[in-house]
């Protein structure tokens, strides 16, 4: 299959109000034509049904619930990479209040009991932070309920139930 045919069968996903591509949070047109875009599907059953075990796992299924939940609210989302590399899962700019945009900041991880995990996800979120000038960003898991201050702010750990009953349009 060729690549245009590929594209075209997504967009047609996308049209279809079937799948969402999301792009880099980026001012570069380059940069953003030049990174892959991540995608999610609107309906969270068909992720699971029509994909091999190996590929779906808790860790993506939650981050597509999330995302879809955002969605329905905020309608402009994207991910981001930090300098060093590390990927912040969702960035959604909030409506504006004045001349400046708020942004939410969401990394979505199943589980932090491994501590690695958890080092890695405040890492990655709280470089974004620096780099965004954002002072709270948002870890969704499955259960954890927890604060973690870090340098520039502050990191709220929040079980998946709370972060979709306290979003708000």
């Amino acid at each position: 299959m060729r690549k245009s045919s590929v594209v075209d069968w997504c967009a047609a996903f996308e049209d279809a109000g079937l799948l969402f591509s999301v792009n880099i949070f980026s001012n570069s047109p380059t940069r953003i034509s030049v990174n892959p875009r991540k995608v999610y599907c609107i309906d969270h059953a068909l992720v699971a049904s029509v994909s091999s075990g190996i590929l779906t796992n808790r860790d993506s299924l939650l981050e597509n619930l999330v995302f879809t939940a955002l969605r329905r609210v905020m309608p402009e989302i994207f991910y981001h990479k930090t300098q060093t590399g590390r990927e912040v899962d969702l960035v959604a700019l909030l409506p504006a209040l004045g001349q400046e945009r708020a942004i939410m900041l969401v990394q979505v991880c199943a589980s932090l009991a491994d501590s690695r995990v958890k080092q890695s996800e405040v890492r990655s979120l709280s470089e974004a932070m620096v780099e965004l000038a954002v002072t709270e960003g948002t870890i969704v898991t499955w259960r954890t309920d927890e604060t973690i201050p870090v340098g520039f702010g502050t990191i709220q750990v929040v079980p998946v139930w709370r972060f979709l009953l306290e979003i708000e349009p």
